[in-house]
């Protein structure tokens, strides 16, 4: 009788805690957006590139690239790469996951 009561208090509390517990929230583009226009778009205007005209964020290049992912993007993000500086001293993972969102997004929308 005691394994029962257990069992039932041990699933009752599983059930409550999924419940009870937010999902884990999706990338903020919203955010995302403003993180890509403090940090991002002195040298990426409209997805562009000022350093190096091949390397913009259009999708035909991210693709090219094999940046074309959340993961890729979020690579670069943090640990930079060549002339792009590393961001993961001055950002928080939520924001690079937020900004890397959001260039996949303007990506897919050619930026408009």
């Amino acid at each position: 009788m005691l394994k029962i009561i257990i069992k039932l208090i041990l699933i009752t509390f599983l059930i409550l805690t999924n419940i009870l517990t937010p999902p884990a929230s999706a990338a903020d583009i919203d955010n995302g957006a403003q993180i890509f226009e403090m940090h991002c778009a002195g040298c990426h205007i409209n997805g562009g590139n000022i350093v190096r005209r091949g390397k913009t964020l259009k999708k035909k290049a991210l693709k090219k690239y094999g940046m074309d992912s959340l993961e890729a993007i979020s690579s670069i993000v943090t640990n930079g790469k060549n002339n792009m500086s590393a961001y993961k001293d001055r950002l928080t993972i939520e924001q690079i996951q937020d900004v890397s969102a959001y260039v996949l997004d303007r990506a897919e929308k050619d930026w408009r």
